[in-house]
């Protein structure tokens, strides 16, 4: 059964649903510093065809379905000036909006929609029907939608088709990293060597996949040694490295093959310090088996992990480092 959201995101309100995705930054940045933000997490929360209400200057305009799992990406240009005091590193989700024939002022229907909100961190205020200021993404019951949908219309079929043509992943990814090359290129702090070695580093070649191979000459999950059948992937992602160093740094990869590769890099799976090979829960064992993967188990832990009849390698400090961002800020959890 999906979940239901409801975004209120008067300041972005146009860049996100032009651009069909919404984002947060990862961190809320108050006086005393930076701080979680439940609202924030939520993001991360969000799954492929959950339903989410888009509500912005009083009235709720669009309904989206949520295209993909939320993914790390720099905040987007289109804001320009907009949330000038976000941290610029934070979740974008993917979201395909189909918009009302009528947009609609909750405060007009407040007698029935008041007594449905949740009672903590509601996204509107019961007595008014304005936004809750500080409130973006938050979990809705699911008679808010119907409520809402009862009363509004739109396009059942393009909402339930929807997401074919919506970002993803891949595409999001793949454009950083060009921009990333643009910059790098541009880079008058490094030499024309480092500059070829961090480019081709992007594609798991050159100096970084000798480098990673002398450390990971097999794949963690499936054992294959042969070269030809493996890529050197980055454990912190190549687009949020924040160094050349990093980006080139053999700790910092491991030799994947193709299907393991796609899976550690969507963060479908990760590893723990032990070695242990850990699948989230929110990826289809089925599709794991499909891929040739060995039947699912779980540990004392209750962790979800892939059987092998090799013995897990503990990793060196320095892959620790890594890992400890692959299973805080890729891994699908």
């Amino acid at each position: 059964m999906p979940r239901y959201w409801w975004v209120n995101h008067k300041q972005t309100v146009r860049q996100e649903v032009d651009g069909q995705y919404l984002w947060s930054p990862k961190m809320a940045r108050g006086k005393d510093g930076a701080r979680r933000n439940v609202f924030y997490d939520n993001m991360r929360r969000a799954t492929p065809g959950d339903l989410v209400l888009s509500y912005a200057n009083g009235q709720i305009g669009f309904v989206g379905r949520i295209a993909e799992f939320a993914f790390t990406a720099p905040k987007p240009s289109e804001f320009g000036k907009t949330g000038a005091n976000w941290s610029d590193e934070g979740w974008l989700l993917p979201v395909f909006w189909v918009p009302l024939e009528h947009p609609i002022r909750p405060r007009n229907f407040l007698d029935a929609l008041a007594p449905l909100l949740p009672s903590r961190y509601s996204p509107i205020r019961p007595e008014t029907g304005m936004g809750n200021q500080g409130v973006y993404l938050a979990e809705i019951p699911e008679g808010v939608y119907r409520e809402v949908a009862a009363r509004v219309s739109f396009s059942h079929e393009a909402l339930r088709q929807g997401g074919a043509n919506s970002l993803t992943y891949g595409n999001v990814r793949d454009w950083i990293e060009e921009q990333m090359v643009l910059r790098l290129e541009r880079d008058p702090h490094l030499d024309q060597t480092t500059k070829r070695s961090v480019i081709q580093a992007r594609r798991g070649q050159g100096q970084f996949r000798t480098s990673v191979g002398a450390i990971e000459p097999a794949c963690r999950v499936t054992g294959v040694t042969n070269p030809s059948l493996l890529i050197a992937s980055h454990i912190k992602p190549w687009r949020v490295c924040r160094s050349a160093e990093e980006r080139l740094d053999g700790m910092n990869g491991l030799m994947l093959t193709p299907d393991v590769d796609l899976l550690f890099d969507r963060g479908f799976i990760t590893f723990e310090d032990s070695g242990r090979t850990r699948t989230s829960e929110r990826i289809d064992s089925g599709d794991l088996r499909r891929l040739g993967l060995q039947q699912l188990t779980l540990d004392d832990l209750g962790f979800s992990e892939v059987s092998a009849p090799w013995e897990t390698r503990a990793f060196a400090p320095r892959q620790r480092e890594y890992l400890a961002y692959h299973r805080s800020e890729v891994f699908v959890s």
